[in-house]
């Protein structure tokens, strides 16, 4: 169906690639300027604004490292001078850094997990809420995953930390905004066909899923997408504090 968005403006942080780009399509897509943010990746992020464009909406590019407080701030600011609102916040930047025992890890490692999946997510709640109150209606999507539930694969354990944070940070921020007309819910994916699994999971590893995977299958970015144009349409306007798991049925809560 049609999700009217028209007269909304979106921003999607990690919108270079993979599920953020899906989004910002499907945003686009259906009438919403889209803010597409990106960190390094440029040319993908311009090839997602293309496609954008493509799709019949229009929006601009934003590079920001949304793990850097000064960096959120600006990029908010900037929206709030260019569009003078911000209705739909989508926090998908994130990522695993890469699979390490915690008997192994770091100090600077696990900071790093936690600050691009955890932080990021606070940081850009935090400064999107001004330019969101007062409008009586506004759609925060925080990114979590399959491993915030079962603590993830080998290596994964602060990953997955850091995304069960995002899900209890998510209901508290709930609460705190309900009265505003602003609602915050989550996306839990699973096996998702992106770059990340072709960094971070072993073939067999991947193979294994799917053969665990009721639906026989890998999901697809847009199959995330879908997700997120029913938490900021109409449909959804009694719903927060949630969490969508996109998983094909690995599992089932």
């Amino acid at each position: 169906m049609q999700i009217n968005l028209v007269g909304k403006v979106a921003l999607v942080t990690g919108a270079g690639s993979g599920i953020g780009r899906a989004i910002a399509v499907e945003l686009g897509r259906n009438g919403a300027v889209v803010v597409v943010n990106y960190r390094s990746n440029e040319a993908g992020a311009r090839e997602t604004l293309n496609l954008v464009e493509q799709a019949g909406g229009r929006g601009w590019l934003c590079a920001a490292d949304v793990s850097k407080a000064d960096q959120v701030q600006a990029m908010v600011q900037a929206v709030g001078e260019k569009a003078e609102r911000l209705d739909i916040l989508v926090n998908n930047a994130g990522g695993l850094v890469k699979r390490c025992k915690v008997a192994e890890m770091s100090e600077e490692l696990w900071d790093a997990v936690m600050d691009i999946n955890l932080r990021s997510t606070f940081l850009c709640c935090q400064a999107a809420l001004p330019l969101m109150s007062g409008r009586g209606w506004g759609r925060i999507i925080n990114m979590s995953t399959l491993a915030a539930h079962d603590g993830g694969g080998a290596g994964a354990a602060a990953y997955a930390a850091s995304k069960a944070a995002v899900l209890a940070f998510s209901k508290g921020l709930a609460k705190e905004v309900a009265g505003q007309g602003i609602t915050v819910n989550c996306l839990a994916p699973g096996l998702i066909n992106t770059a990340f699994h072709d960094v971070h999971t072993a073939p067999p590893a991947r193979e294994n899923m799917i053969k665990n995977t009721p639906l026989a299958r890998e999901g697809q970015p847009f199959d995330v997408a879908g997700s997120v144009l029913f938490l900021v349409s109409e449909l959804a306007d009694f719903i927060t504090g949630e969490t969508i798991n996109i998983n094909g049925g690995q599992r089932m809560c």
